[in-house]
């Protein structure tokens, strides 16, 4: 496709979750802006529905969509990715060759899943009992091991953060174990949660309610242990833990399962560019989302370096706050909304119930709904309802439709500058 001299009001980068609701939130606000999505992928994911894929709950077909069906009438598609970022000269490089040019940029192309950083781990995954819900190629490999499932070790592992949906690592140990007690096989299952970090869950508050199906399935929970390698053939897990001292501990341990969350990180073109804070994500200010030296360019999703739990729902809030800032600024007006770093969790306990952990920055308890929906601190059927029925549906029709249902932003106190 030849792009020589393109230039639109908006390019946005990345046709994902956040990019496409974006969009969609833009031209719902002014119907005849020229906005450009750029994203080679002919598929479009709805990867909070993997958990249930791992569990058998959906099948992979009703998670994916044709990318054509949810790019937003009038919005230009551009079937390529970005190799460089130009925001010196408010472009963008192509791998096809040519650049796309911009008034205003929105980088929202998720984040990578770095499966180099576990040594051995791409040889093996979707074989030899090595799987993840992360991958759309091995989330059906997760149930069919919990199926075949006889009993033994099962391990399931948590890198450092950060990493997309906090509780993804822990609801496919939940799932599975619900599934083995139901068979009977629980009783003979060693199942171990090995974490990287020093807590179940990084909200303190959510930890008890969790601690109870901890309990009720018996899994061993072993923090400061990070996974760094797999050997699949012997059926060997390598965690290594860090002492206060620095002092590194490396440990073997033996499974005929293993679910691995991958270590994550930024995506190269974004690392490499102008555009990157110190730990490679997107800089940009945490609450207007704003990026921190070029004020013509924003970010939203997984992308973007900001403290909050990189989820679908985040990436709800800040489409509506990127849409309103971004149109602010176009216009030379004062960026008047704000993210105030809201993200959520549906904590997957048993097949049909779920803890709806919601919450901002500083680990700040945020509920949407009414009590009686959600229960904040206990395992619900009514969660469950959410996550398995109205969310998906919410997703399609809603959140990729600039529907902004509960997705409104805070407004900047006009007395307080």
């Amino acid at each position: 496709m030849s792009t020589q001299s393109n230039s639109y009001d908006v390019v946005i980068v990345g046709g994902g979750s956040a990019g496409i609701a974006t969009a969609a939130s833009l031209l719902k606000r002014r119907h005849w802006l020229n906005i450009a999505i750029i994203d080679p992928k002919d598929e479009h994911y709805y990867q909070p529905g993997w958990t249930m894929v791992g569990s058998g709950i959906f099948v992979m077909d009703e998670t994916i969509r044709p990318q054509s069906s949810v790019i937003p009438a009038g919005v230009t598609w551009i079937k390529d990715e970005v190799t460089t970022f130009d925001p010196d000269n408010n472009s963008v490089n192509l791998k096809e060759g040519g650049n796309v040019g911009y008034d205003h940029m929105v980088v929202a192309p998720g984040l990578k899943l770095n499966l180099d950083a576990v040594e051995g781990l791409k040889e093996t995954l979707g074989k030899n009992g090595v799987t993840s819900n992360y991958l759309k190629e091995t989330a059906p490999y997760t149930w069919k091991l919990v199926q075949t499932f006889k009993g033994g070790k099962a391990i399931f592992t948590q890198p450092p953060l950060p990493f997309k949906c906090a509780g993804a690592p822990q609801k496919a140990m939940y799932l599975s174990c619900d599934e083995w007690q139901k068979k009977g096989i629980l009783a003979d299952s060693d199942v171990e949660f090995c974490s990287a970090g020093p807590a179940l869950f990084g909200v303190a508050d959510y930890i008890p309610p969790l601690m109870e199906y901890v309990e009720k399935y018996d899994a061993t929970l072993s923090f400061g242990q990070n996974l760094v390698a797999v050997d699949g053939d012997k059926k060997i897990a390598t965690f290594a833990s860090t002492d206060a001292e620095g002092n590194v501990t490396k440990t073997d341990k033996e499974f005929e399962m293993l679910h691995v969350c991958p270590p994550q990180c930024a995506l190269d073109f974004v690392k490499n560019s102008p555009l990157a804070a110190e730990n490679g994500f997107l800089s940009v200010d945490i609450n207007t989302l704003q990026h921190t030296k070029y004020s013509n360019v924003f970010g939203a999703g997984d992308t973007i370096a900001t403290l909050n739990a990189k989820t679908a729902a985040a990436a709800r809030k800040h489409a509506v706050v990127v849409a309103e800032n971004l149109l602010s600024s176009m216009d030379g007006k004062e960026l008047m909304s704000l993210y105030e770093g809201y993200g959520s969790c549906p904590l997957t306990v048993t097949k049909n119930k779920i803890i709806l952990a919601e919450f901002s920055y500083g680990g700040k308890i945020t509920p949407t709904f009414p009590g009686w929906i959600n229960n904040t601190f206990k395992a619900t059927r009514r969660a469950w309802v959410l996550k398995a029925e109205v969310l998906p549906w919410v997703y399609w029709n809603c959140m990729l439709k600039g529907r902004e249902w509960y997705a409104g932003s805070k407004k900047k106190d006009q007395n307080h500058h």
